[in-house]
């Protein structure tokens, strides 16, 4: 609970309006789309970087964790104070602040939502690429937090490929420009050491991102087959067929049922398997190219190849993508997503780990994923009501990253470390660069006062705010 002086200071600052501090206030801003919670001192919504200025000055003074929020809808437990202090919602910085179309460049505050820009600037026949599948909510600022990704993070790349230059604020209140509106600015990419830092070295409140011309013509096309193996096995084939398509989603098994109950998509109950793959350009080379995909499928035994002929059909095929997670509510009160990676020619064999690891912890395991670029997303069901069962689930999960590490990949793709994660970076990475990543975080944050207890792991973050891991991995999985 903050004094009452805090508390009077930040009044003067946004405005008693904007000042949460009440039990039943901060219970909403306890949790975000993961499975860990921890409740703030006090919840502030700023409208200015100078507003953001003041209230970093005033808990750096008063030695106060800041941990920034955007929508709450990522997956890694980013947005969640872990040590409590003073949350900044940015709910309402969220304008979009200016279009460049000659440019191709938009300034955006970090508020605005992911599918809002797009929508903005679709009439000049431009969109915004990164398209994670929250995208109806997620805010550019939480992106830039966690480099989000999405479904066409095959040819388009992640959130960081797409910001040009941010203003941020530090955790002594200063306010700090980088990048520009031009591609490789002079100096330190400093723009690129931020997007992905999950406010542990700033608060954004600004970003200058590209925008990308709207594609001549786009289709999609769904793949059925009754073996998920040559499923999974089509994603090396196209590849190795010098094929690049948008987008190549994979649904599999048990999940596939899910999904078509709940949006009736027109994916078939009974397949093993399905590849949900779109193509985009000019008219003649997506003609082509879906050809071309179409003979790949076929090559490793695909039942059923389909295009969408309609916009219609195409965004009901889409609909069953982006809406999976929720349909995960119609089996199970709650689930677990993880977010590992692994080589494409490795998806198969990752496929069948992950379901002798649901066997061996008797937990239903469900495969959606970004299938193209290998950025597995195993959905683990648990029921949380059920003593133990919620670290049955999280034990199952940091088996399928350390499988993921074993193969040649990495324990996230798009969803960040977190508090989630960050006892599996050491798996991941020597000790010598944890100390490197931990003397760069404490050159932006000395105080260790930005997002504390996130990402690095026990022993290798702040020294000032330790807390025992969530799981004790060393002990016997």
């Amino acid at each position: 609970m903050l004094n009452s002086s805090v508390r009077d200071e930040l009044v003067r600052i946004v405005g008693s309006r904007f000042v949460f501090d009440r039990p039943e206030d901060l219970r909403l801003y306890e949790y975000d789309g993961g499975v860990d919670k921890a409740r703030p001192d006090a919840v502030v919504l700023p409208q200015t970087t100078g507003q953001v200025s003041a209230i970093a000055r005033l808990a750096s003074r008063h030695g106060l964790p800041l941990v920034g929020r955007g929508a709450g809808t990522g997956l890694s437990g980013g947005a969640i104070p872990r040590f409590g202090g003073i949350m900044v919602g940015f709910a309402r910085m969220n304008r979009i602040l200016e279009i460049d179309f000659a440019n191709e460049r938009a300034v955006v505050e970090p508020g605005v939502v992911n599918l809002d820009l797009t929508i903005a600037v679709q009439p000049g026949g431009y969109f915004y690429a990164p398209d994670p599948s929250s995208g109806r909510a997620c805010t550019i600022g939480g992106n830039v937090a966690e480099n989000a990704g999405g479904p066409h993070t095959l040819v388009y790349g992640v959130t960081t490929n797409h910001v040009l230059g941010l203003e941020v604020v530090l955790a002594d209140g200063a306010v700090v420009r980088t990048g520009a509106f031009w591609p490789d600015s002079p100096g330190y990419d400093l723009t690129g050491l931020l997007t992905g830092s999950e406010g542990t070295m700033a608060l954004v409140t600004k970003v200058i991102v590209r925008l990308m011309r709207q594609p001549e013509a786009v289709k999609t096309v769904l793949a059925i087959y009754d073996s998920a193996d040559n499923c999974a096995a089509t994603v090396s084939e196209i590849t190795a067929r010098g094929i690049t398509p948008a987008a190549l989603e994979m649904l599999e098994g048990k999940l596939i049922q899910i999904v078509e109950e709940a949006t009736h998509a027109g994916y078939p109950l009974d397949a093993s398997g399905v590849l949900l793959i779109e193509m985009e350009g000019l008219s003649e080379a997506v003609e082509e190219q879906a050809e071309k995909v179409r003979a790949a499928c076929m090559a490793c035994n695909a039942r059923e190849f389909r295009v969408a002929r309609t916009e219609a059909e195409r965004a009901l095929l889409w609909k069953g993508r982006k809406n999976a997670f929720g349909a995960i509510g119609r089996v199970s009160p709650f689930y677990y997503t993880q977010d590992g990676v692994v080589p494409r020619t490795k998806i198969a064999q990752t496929l069948r780990e992950i379901g002798a690891i649901g066997k061996r912890r008797e937990l239903m395991i469900g495969n959606i994923f970004h299938a193209g670029d290998g950025n597995m997303h195993p959905i683990i069901t648990f029921d949380a009501r059920k003593p133990g069962d919620l670290e049955r689930a999280q034990r199952a999960g940091f088996e399928i990253l350390d499988y993921c590490i074993s193969v040649g990949g990495s324990i996230t793709g798009e969803h960040g470390i977190g508090m989630e994660k960050m006892e599996l970076l050491g798996h991941q990475f020597s000790d010598e660069s944890l100390d490197l990543m931990r003397r760069i975080k404490q050159m932006f944050d000395p105080l260790c006062r930005l997002n504390p207890g996130k990402v690095l792991p026990t022993g290798k973050g702040c020294v000032e705010m330790r807390q025992p891991p969530l799981i004790n991995l060393s002990q016997e999985m």
